[in-house]
């Protein structure tokens, strides 16, 4: 039997090598700057929440983009600090409220007395913690060698993004337009109104979802909070919040902030508690079925299938900030996917209107 030598040339090798190297160099630089990647994504979002307000105002007569978005900028920031300014203080208020009230909850648990007794009771917390405490002291069990260090640098790292994300947004509403014309600009004449139509998709699809879901996020905090004090339960205001933070995250962040502010509602009452998982119920279903349907499927336009998935590989990837970012990507792909099949389509079809008929073929 012949055998074949199969040889390749140092040229072929070398490219080879090159693109392996250099798809190496981009992953390692993204990894790098990740969060720098996340900060700009969050700010894209929030440019594409605040666009509407700005070209409304063009709309009304504000001519110059940078007056409209100079207006709509600061009215969001006076918009958080009022809410800040009313909201603030009572979170203050309450959290000094339950740093007093710890001492007292502490007491009843190392007697094994009071809602969280069972936990000594039944699995001798406070013997095991002393324990701990005896071997390798206060220092090793709660990790104070490096909770300051790690709190400070949260602190510090949670202001520069805060800060940078606000200019970030500053500079996408105001420069957003032009770049995005540049970009169709770079594209042949005969394929811009086709690109054009898929980037305003993409934008509507985008835009729609993030001021949706900010939208329902604020609906579901206000309603938790005025349930919480009906009924009377200590950090009303606080575990309202919590709410509407953790129901930004489809599908599961509602269901973590029940199981948190239900398990607070029993340790307050019975009766709270199950008040709270009933209202909790209730309201899932009413944005589950109505409220949910309602924006997206005005704005992505996915099963509930997909959008599982999506926030799955989201969070995965990239924590909560990757959940949050999950269905406007998983949106934006089904545009270009959907874009891609309509125009294989149409050049299916005019590939078959200009073949010849069969009486017109040659005998």
């Amino acid at each position: 039997m012949e055998e074949r030598l199969i040889g390749f040339r140092a040229r072929s090798i070398l490219v080879v090598l090159a693109i392996v190297l250099a798809a190496a160099l981009v992953l390692q630089v993204l990894w790098v700057t990740r969060d720098v990647l996340i900060w700009a994504l969050v700010a894209l979002f929030l440019a594409m929440a605040l666009n509407p307000a700005v070209e409304y105002l063009q709309a009304r007569g504000v001519r110059r983009r940078r007056v409209a978005v100079g207006i709509v900028f600061c009215g969001a920031i006076l918009v958080i600090v009022a809410l800040s300014a009313t909201f603030i203080p009572i979170l203050v208020r309450e959290v000094n409220y339950f740093a007093a009230a710890v001492p007292d909850y502490i007491d009843d648990l190392t007697r094994g007395r009071g809602r969280l007794g069972f936990l000594q009771r039944d699995y001798q917390i406070v013997d095991r913690i002393r324990e701990a405490i005896e071997e390798s002291g206060v220092a090793g069990v709660l990790g104070l060698s490096t909770t300051a260090l790690s709190v400070t640098k949260s602190v510090v790292t949670a202001v520069v993004a805060v800060v940078t994300i606000a200019f970030l947004t500053l500079f996408m509403l105001l420069e957003g337009p032009t770049w995005v014309e540049r970009l169709y600009a770079l594209l042949p004449e005969r394929s811009q109104p086709r690109w054009r139509k898929v980037g305003n998709d993409i934008y509507r699809t985008v835009g729609g979802y993030v001021t949706g879901n900010l939208l329902i996020s604020v609906i579901a905090g206000i309603s938790s909070t005025i349930v919480l004090l009906v009924l009377g339960v200590p950090f009303a205001v606080a575990l309202g919040l919590l709410v509407a933070i953790l129901d930004l995250i489809p599908l599961a962040g509602a269901t973590i902030a029940a199981v948190v502010v239900s398990t607070v509602g029993f340790l307050d009452s019975i009766t709270a508690g199950i008040v709270l998982v009933v209202f909790f119920v209730v309201y899932q279903q009413v944005e589950n079925h109505f409220l949910q349907p309602m924006v997206y499927s005005r704005t992505v336009q996915l099963s509930p299938l997909v959008i599982l998935i999506a926030v799955l590989m989201g969070a995965q990837l990239a924590g909560v900030v990757g959940a949050l970012g999950a269905i406007p990507i998983a949106g934006s792909l089904q545009v270009l996917v959907l874009d891609w099949l309509e125009h294989r389509r149409q050049h299916i079809g005019e590939r078959v209107a200009g073949a010849p008929s069969p009486a017109e073929l040659p005998p």
